[in-house]
Order: C-alpha cells, then structure tokens, then sequence
C-alpha cells in the first residue's frame, strides 16, 4: 500500500527542495499557476489557479504514511485540496493525490513591496528544466500568469530558504526565459 500523493507546479519540482519518494513527472488539468501574494508571506510565491481550458505539468511525489504534517508547515500559506481526478500520471491504480493552493479571497497581486524572489523562481526554473527540458520552462513561462509582477534580484544573498546553486549556463537560460516573460526586475538593495 502506497501513501498519497502530492502534486507540484513550482518549487516542489526541484526535487533538491525536498525527499520525498517516488517523484515523477505528472500533469494538472482545468488548472493554470499564477504568481500571488498574501498576508501571510511576506514575498509572492506561486499557486495553481482553476482555469478550465489549461493544463500544467509538474510533479508528484508519495506522502508516506500519508503523514502530511511536514509538508503542510512547508506549505503554511496554501490550502491542501484533493486533485486525484485532475492529474495524469503514470502510476497505476488511482492513488489519492492532492495539490497545494492559496484560497482566491487570499490572494493578491505582487508589489514591489512583495516581489517574485529571483532565488525562487531559479529552484522552479530548475526544476522544470532538470524534469521538462528547455520545452518545460517555455511551457512553464507560458502556463503562468502575472508576470508584470516585479523580480528581486537576490542571487547574490538569496532569502528563499531552499535556494539552490545555480550554473552560468542555468542563469543565462533562466534570465532569457525572464526578460522573455516581460519581468520587470528590481535590485534588492543587499
């Protein structure tokens, strides 16, 4: 008997971030990602979004025990809700798998007083590159809304707790991939 499983769109890609077993590449229908902000971080982070018409890839991975308790302190800000009908993966059977989301009266739009943190859009970015390949970030870029939202560039002291390092050519790739989108980037001032 398996345990659940979760399902992630962003940092929880990056199998770096986390130990969790049996991660594979997965993907979400009738939802979108979208770049939020609420009370109870002080930077924007990303949540998946109902959107009817869009699908997202990503990642699941097993909840042992279905001891979700460490997973939902990682996950403070976001609402756990069930997705098992919505998620194409090669498991066999049909395993209880849910996915992390901020209640829509939570959230609101990035600020430059609460931007995308650079550190963490890399360890998303990475991710989908070391799952999806150069096709997954554009896919990624793609199936992702708010991008006027500003980008604090803090590579160079990183505040996401779980950043990751990140090559040259990573960086090159990812900052592409940003300017693409329309970002705007901030300095962080540090």
């Amino acid at each position: 008997m398996t345990g659940p499983y979760f399902f992630g769109y962003g940092s929880l890609v990056n199998t770096a971030t986390h130990n969790y077993g049996g991660a594979r590449p997965a993907r979400l229908r009738g939802w979108r990602r979208a770049w939020v902000h609420t009370g109870l971080r002080e930077v924007a982070f990303l949540s998946a979004v109902p959107c009817a018409d869009s699908v997202i890839d990503g990642l699941i991975a097993e909840v042992p025990g279905a001891d979700w308790a460490a997973l939902d302190e990682r996950e403070f800000a976001y609402e756990r809700l069930p997705a098992s009908d919505r998620v194409q993966h090669s498991l066999g059977g049909a395993p209880e798998i849910s996915v992390y989301a901020v209640a829509a009266e939570q959230q609101n739009g990035a600020t430059d007083k609460h931007p995308i943190l650079l550190s963490y859009l890399d360890v998303v970015l990475q991710g989908y590159l070391q799952v999806f390949g150069e096709a997954g970030l554009h896919g990624f870029a793609a199936t992702t809304d708010g991008w006027d939202a500003p980008v604090l560039n803090d590579r160079a002291a990183p505040r996401y707790p779980r950043h990751q390092p990140v090559s040259a050519a990573e960086r090159k790739l990812f900052d592409e991939l940003i300017d693409s989108t329309g970002a705007r980037r901030i300095d962080s001032g540090s």
